[in-house]
């Protein structure tokens, strides 16, 4: 007994001396945040402004690491299966997260396989047309042009399952429109043919055609959330076009593999709310097009469940196909 108590003794006054845990000297080496898209997108400019953010707050590099393919799986997957310490993120969007989970056969579970850490941004789409193809001042004429030639008109995207493509989808069933879906691989060439008329209207993201707009290349009718963007005040929300029940948005957050430690998602959300919230990033997203803020572990875990929720049945409506 006297044997056991000694060990005992021996045990707590280790354990009280010891050095401090994993989590409290994290992060003690540079951070890996991969983006599951290649560079030069509106994604991957967002996700380097707040890693630099992070990156100066944390005292440790956050390295964007960019791991394209297979609509965002690729990257996302890498990430899933990586060692859950706090040292590999992923850049959360709704392709990999929530559209692909309808579309494809995942090797990863979006919500079994990841603990959230925080919403970063929302990216708005906005409807743009080519004014000399569709010569329309507003979306009811838009609508009405389109009605009037039904499966005439194409719309661009960067692919099958983007917010874009599904912008116009789910347009076509609260409208009653019938356009025809045009994938790109790139959202530059989007904006090259916009302005030539090969493919005549866009639900773009705004950082894309933010140019073109400004030039008077191309006209905004809408865009598709709730508010007005303050990159584009002046251009209406479809609500104030006309189009009830209609809502449709880029976004993006961070993510960690399932088995993290909770301090150190915990630091990280504290972190990354900090880092959205300075008035000079905040600066920097809203020139680019980008609606900043953060949320709560839990409200981002619950944002993205309700997300994939709603869009498995706004697919199924548009009649959108697996490949």
């Amino acid at each position: 007994m006297r044997s056991l108590l000694t060990s005992a003794w021996i045990g707590l006054a280790v354990a009280a001396f010891a050095g401090p845990t994993a989590a409290d000297t994290y992060p003690s080496r540079p951070i890996r945040l991969v983006m599951p898209f290649g560079p030069g997108s509106a994604s991957d400019t967002i996700a380097r402004i707040v890693a630099e953010k992070l990156s100066a707050q944390l005292g440790q590099r956050v390295l964007v690491e960019n791991k394209a393919g297979a609509g965002g799986n690729i990257g996302t997957d890498a990430v899933a299966k990586s060692e859950p310490d706090g040292y590999t993120l992923v850049f959360a969007a709704p392709g990999p997260f929530v559209i692909n989970r309808t579309l494809d056969t995942l090797p990863y579970d979006p919500e079994r396989d990841f603990e959230f850490i925080s919403l970063v941004a929302q990216l708005v789409n906005v409807l743009v047309v080519n004014p000399t193809k569709i010569p329309v001042a507003n979306v009811q004429e838009f609508i009405a042009f389109v009605k009037a030639r039904p499966g005439q008109i194409g719309y661009a995207s960067v692919g099958r399952g983007s917010s874009q493509h599904l912008a116009g989808a789910y347009f076509d069933v609260v409208a009653g429109t019938r356009m025809v879906h045009v994938p790109y691989r790139s959202g530059s060439q989007i904006a090259v043919d916009l302005v030539s008329g090969d493919v005549p209207a866009s639900f773009q993201l705004i950082p894309n055609v933010v140019g073109q707009l400004a030039a008077g290349q191309l006209k905004a009718l809408a865009v598709t959330t709730k508010k007005r963007s303050r990159s584009l005040p002046d251009v209406p929300t479809m609500e104030e076009a006309g189009v009830a029940n209609y809502e449709s948005y880029g976004w993006f957050g961070l993510a960690v593999p399932k088995g993290t430690p909770a301090a150190i998602i915990e630091r990280l959300q504290r972190e990354t709310a900090a880092a959205v919230a300075d008035p000079a990033v905040q600066a920097r997203l809203v020139e680019i097009g980008t609606e900043p803020g953060s949320s709560t572990s839990d409200e981002f875990k619950a944002f993205v469940s309700a997300e994939i929720i709603k869009w498995r049945d706004i697919i199924g409506k548009a009649a959108i196909k697996s490949e």
